[in-house]
């Protein structure tokens, strides 16, 4: 996927954030240590050093959430990060709780607050530490 698209969908998905630039997605896509995991309408962007594998963003375009989409690019970065690293660990908003869910049901933990790490329109938020083990084998699901 090209720089171009990849900040399109990242800008889409994240209107009220800092998107991230096309010359943002062309560095990390010319690191070696950086990985891209996509889908027709979305992506992951994960990097991986010493056994450990850090889920740097993730996005599906808004008019495909809540379609697997997701579900599918967290299942294909986990697997892919499985081959060199033990342990993913991410960064989230406090204040989307439909990603915390998403990350929860694949193995996801909270380990540690950052707090005031995110700038929003007034003010901050905090992000929550999270990590999994690797390699992950199944799904959470709801009894």
């Amino acid at each position: 996927m090209k720089p171009e698209k990849l900040a399109n969908i990242h800008a889409a998905a994240f209107p009220k954030g800092r998107s991230w630039s096309t010359a943002e997605f062309r560095k990390m896509q010319d690191n070696p240590y950086t990985y891209l995991t996509t889908e027709e309408h979305g992506f992951a962007i994960w990097r991986s050093i010493a056994n450990e594998a850090e889920l740097l963003t993730i996005a599906v375009h808004p008019s495909q959430q809540n379609r697997g989409f997701g579900n599918s690019l967290m299942q294909n970065w986990m697997a892919q990060a499985a081959e060199t690293a033990n342990t993913a660990f991410l960064e989230v908003a406090t204040n989307n709780a439909s990603a915390c869910k998403l990350y929860e049901k694949f193995g996801f933990l909270t380990v540690s607050l950052r707090k005031n790490y995110y700038a929003i329109e007034k003010g901050f938020i905090h992000a929550k530490l999270m990590r999994a083990r690797l390699p992950f084998t199944h799904i959470q699901r709801a009894q």
